[in-house]
């Protein structure tokens, strides 16, 4: 069991982000590419699971002062240094091997991933605001991995409102380790959060909230999205959007989760508004036309 816990499975849900390039360059209905895609998600979990257990052994004797982050198996002593190590190794070479299989530019994808969590990892986490921007560059290369592995081009929507909303979940990420810090001193736990105030955090999450939502808006409105989709209906899911960046907002604030992922994972309103809008998303994306054919021809028959 602290084998498996050491992969940290719960975080594989990150990687849904591969998909988001196979979903909107409308290939979902492609079963090759979906069959790609799946295996491309299998190579970027163990890829990530191999980062994150060399993350713990670098952060194990800070991780046994933290009040959460203590029970992982590392800081824990449940697994040693040199297991963990051989396993991270196995991990990484598993899953960039696998990635080199499907595809060279998959493989370039996931290399750069892997080499900028190094450096976060060992430098760049101690950077104020780098540090999140890193987190958000690393979302930004699992969904422009997926367009490769998907063979779709690689839209600059797609790659802007990864990164601002991979940005206000950051930020989150940050307010939520202060929350669950506030009888101690963050910077035993974490160096960056000495300078990080809940204040400052809280106009950071705004604004990249912001930012976030009218990046879908733009997109929503584009006339690409018209071309491709054949209708601009996507914007009417916009009450959804901002209900989930807020549901997340609130929850983050009022200190009732612990991350990100405990959000996505176990929040039963938050997951309801993301069901709702990816359901509605599908049927524009993939019957769009249709779908605004119809509308008209039910608004004519009505004024009929």
């Amino acid at each position: 069991m602290p084998y498996l816990r050491l992969l940290r499975p719960g975080q594989w849900i990150k990687n849904l982000f591969l998909f988001a390039g196979l979903v909107f360059g409308r290939e979902l209905l492609h079963g090759p590419r979906v069959v790609e895609a799946l295996l491309g998600f299998a190579c970027f979990c163990l890829v990530s699971s191999g980062v994150y257990v060399l993350n713990d052994i670098r952060d194990r004797e800070d991780d046994r002062r933290h009040p959460v982050k203590r029970q992982r198996p590392l800081a824990a002593g449940q697994v040693s240094v040199g297991v963990a190590a051989g396993y991270a190794l196995a991990l990484l070479v598993v899953g960039l091997g696998g990635a080199m299989a499907l595809d060279r530019g998959f493989f370039l994808a996931a290399g750069v991933y892997v080499v900028l969590q190094f450096l976060y990892t060992h430098w760049l986490k101690h950077v104020v605001v780098l540090d999140v921007i890193l987190i958000g560059t690393g979302f930004v290369l699992r969904a422009v991995a997926g367009a490769v592995l998907a063979h779709v081009a690689i839209s600059p929507w797609l790659v802007l409102c990864t990164f601002t909303l991979c940005l206000f979940m950051g930020f989150s990420k940050r307010r939520c380790e202060l929350n669950a810090l506030t009888n101690d001193s963050p910077g035993r736990h974490r160096r960056t959060l000495t300078e990080y105030t809940p204040e400052l955090l809280n106009h950071m999450t705004t604004l990249t909230a912001g930012i976030a939502v009218v990046s879908f808006m733009l997109y929503a409105t584009d006339k690409r999205t018209l071309d491709v989709f054949g209708t601009n209906y996507l914007l009417y899911t916009l009450p959804l959007v901002v209900y989930a960046i807020f549901r997340f907002a609130l929850l983050v604030e009022h200190g009732r989760v612990d991350g990100p992922t405990a959000v996505v994972l176990r929040d039963r309103p938050f997951q309801a508004a993301i069901v709702l809008w990816g359901g509605a998303a599908l049927l524009i994306v993939y019957r769009g036309r249709e779908l605004q054919g119809w509308l008209h021809a039910w608004a004519g028959s009505g004024e009929s």
